[in-house]
C-alpha cells in the first residue's frame, strides 16, 4: 500500500466550507465527497468491532472492507476526540453546548443520548448538500427521530435543516459569518454557556483568512469555550507531499494547509486568532494515551502487515485543543479514569 492510498483517513466528517447559495468554490464538491469517504471508513471499523456505534449504519450502507491501517487510524481519531469531549462534559456536568462544525454523518449526538451525559444544546453545521441527506435519513428512521424528540418538544424539518428541543442540524457556509450567526440564533445558541467546538478535517479546506475570521469570531462571541480540531500535520515532508498530491488529484485543494506544517503552526492558528491557549499532539501520542487494555483489544481484531505505514499516518495527523478563558485549559488527551 502506498502513502497515497491510505489518505482516506483525511476524509472530513465534514465539508461545510461552501454553499450553493453563496460563492461556490470549484473544489467544494470534492470536499463534500470526503464526508462519504470518512463515513464509509467509520462504518467499516465499527462493523469490525473497533468501537460501538449503533447509529452509523443508518447513514452508511457500504460494506467495503478497509485496510487495517485505516481502521486503526479512525479508531485513534474517534477515541482522541471522545477523550476531550468526556472531560469537557465531566467538567461542566452537562451545563454546556456542543457545536459540531462540518458534522457530516457523525453520530456523536445519538451516542451521547444512550449515556448518562446530557447537554443543553447540540448544534451541527455542514454544507447544505450534506445536511439535506442527513435530515432525510433522520426523518425516515424512527430510531433516530426518537432520540431527538421528547414528550414536550417537536421536531421541525426543512429540506436542509432540522430543529428538535435540544438538537439542531443546519446547512451553512462556514466562510459566511453572518450566515453562521443567523443559523446559531435559529438554534437558540447561548453565547454565555460553556461550549465545545468539534472539527475533523474541516479547517484545512477553508482559506486561511476565512479560517482566521471564523476562529476570531468564535473567540469574540463565546465567553468560555474549547475547540477540538483533528487534522493533518507535518505536511511539508515527502509523505505529506504524497498525501497532498493524492487529495489534489481528487479535486481537493487544501486551502488551509499552511496551518498544517507542524504542531506549532496548528497551535498558532488559534493563538493568533484570540484564543487563550492551545495544545497539540500527533496521533502517535494520542494513540499511546489510550488505555493499554483498549489498544490490546483492537490490535487483536486484525493483523497489521505495514506497521511503518501506520506510524507514518499517525505522524501526519494531529489533535489540537484550544481554549477561551482558564476554566478548560487542563483538557487534554489523557484517559478519563473509569
Amino acid at each position: 500500500m502506498t502513502p497515497g492510498s491510505a489518505v482516506s483517513v483525511a476524509g472530513a466528517s465534514s465539508s461545510s466550507v461552501g454553499s450553493s447559495a453563496h460563492k461556490f468554490h470549484p473544489c467544494d464538491e470534492a470536499v463534500i465527497a470526503t464526508n462519504d469517504d470518512a463515513s464509509d471508513c467509520k462504518r467499516c471499523a465499527v462493523r469490525l468491532g473497533y468501537w460501538k456505534d449503533d447509529y452509523i449504519g443508518y447513514f452508511v450502507r457500504n460494506q467495503e472492507r478497509k485496510a487495517p491501517e485505516i481502521n486503526r487510524g479512525y479508531f485513534a481519531r474517534v477515541k482522541g476526540v471522545e477523550m476531550c469531549v468526556e472531560k469537557f462534559l465531566k467538567k461542566t456536568s452537562g451545563n454546556c453546548q456542543i457545536i459540531n462544525l462540518g458534522c457530516g454523518f457523525d453520530t456523536l449526538y445519538f451516542r451521547l443520548r444512550d449515556t448518562a451525559h446530557q447537554v443543553k444544546n447540540f448544534i451541527e453545521l455542514d454544507f447544505p448538500t450534506v445536511t439535506a441527506r442527513k435530515c432525510y435519513t433522520i426523518k425516515r428512521n424512527k430510531a433516530l427521530l426518537a432520540r431527538i424528540h421528547d414528550e414536550d418538544g417537536e421536531v421541525r424539518l426543512s429540506p436542509t435543516d432540522l430543529h428538535g428541543p435540544s438538537y439542531h442540524l443546519m446547512g451553512v457556509d462556514l466562510r459566511n459569518l453572518d450566515e453562521v450567526d443567523n443559523k446559531l440564533q435559529q438554534a437558540e445558541v447561548d453565547y454565555s454557556l460553556p461550549t465545545i467546538f468539534l472539527a475533523e478535517c474541516v479547517l484545512v479546506y477553508i482559506e486561511a483568512q476565512n479560517c482566521r475570521n471564523l476562529l476570531k469570531w468564535i473567540a469574540q462571541k463565546f465567553q468560555a469555550a474549547v475547540f477540538v480540531n483533528y487534522e493533518q500535520v507535518n505536511m511539508n515532508d515527502r509523505f505529506g507531499e504524497v498525501m497532498l498530491n493524492n487529495l489534489r488529484g481528487r479535486g481537493c485543494s487544501l486551502a488551509g494547509v499552511e496551518s498544517c506544517l507542524s504542531l506549532e503552526t496548528q497551535r498558532n492558528r488559534f493563538k493568533e486568532s484570540g484564543w487563550s491557549g492551545a495544545r497539540a499532539w500527533d496521533m502517535v501520542q494520542v494513540y499511546e494515551s489510550i488505555s493499554a487494555a483498549e489498544r490490546q483489544r483492537i490490535e487483536r481484531l486484525e493483523m497489521l502487515d505495514e506497521g511503518e505505514l501506520l506510524l507514518q499516518l499517525f505522524q501526519h495527523y494531529c489533535l489540537v485543543v484550544a481554549w477561551l478563558g482558564l476554566a478548560f485549559q487542563d483538557i487534554d488527551i489523557t484517559c478519563v479514569p473509569v
